[in-house]
């Protein structure tokens, strides 16, 4: 397990923005944004989030951790299903509280729990004034992501 600390966020705005110091800043609950997205292809795979542990184990093993909010568990991704994510990169935005992983996903490359390739399958549309899901046609490739 990772005993992982990061060091505080500057009180200078250059050296959080500009700097060299890596200081996740993690949200009230302990949580920081991840946004995943396929190295080959570039797609939007999955939105998570990473606590301070699930980030250190990421770091330290090169295979994606996250925190399910709903289990209230670390997770390591594609630990039942075999679909891992291998992290190719991983960069932070600016004021360091949103994460992206760039992967590469093992197993048959599911990534969403319905098996799907990615956890964006329905486009937000409009019909009659009224927002509806419309599906993209993206087939689960597995019974599990």
């Amino acid at each position: 397990m990772s005993g992982a600390t990061f060091t505080p966020a500057p009180s200078d705005k250059a050296a959080l923005e500009e700097g060299e110091t890596f200081t996740p800043r993690f949200d009230a609950g302990g949580l920081i944004t991840a946004v995943v997205s396929d190295a080959e292809t570039g797609a939007l795979l999955m939105v998570a989030h990473m606590n301070a542990e699930a980030l250190g184990l990421t770091l330290e093993t090169g295979i994606a951790h996250y925190w399910s909010r709903s289990r209230n568990t670390l997770w390591k991704k594609g630990e039942t299903s075999g679909n891992v994510q291998h992290v190719v990169s991983l960069t932070t935005d600016c004021d360091q509280d949103a994460l992206h992983l760039i992967v590469t996903v093992a197993g048959d490359g599911a990534t969403c729990h319905t098996g799907r390739r990615s956890c964006f399958y329905r486009n937000v549309s409009i019909r009659g004034g009224k927002p509806v899901l419309v599906d993209l046609g993206m087939k689960p490739l597995s019974d599990k992501g």
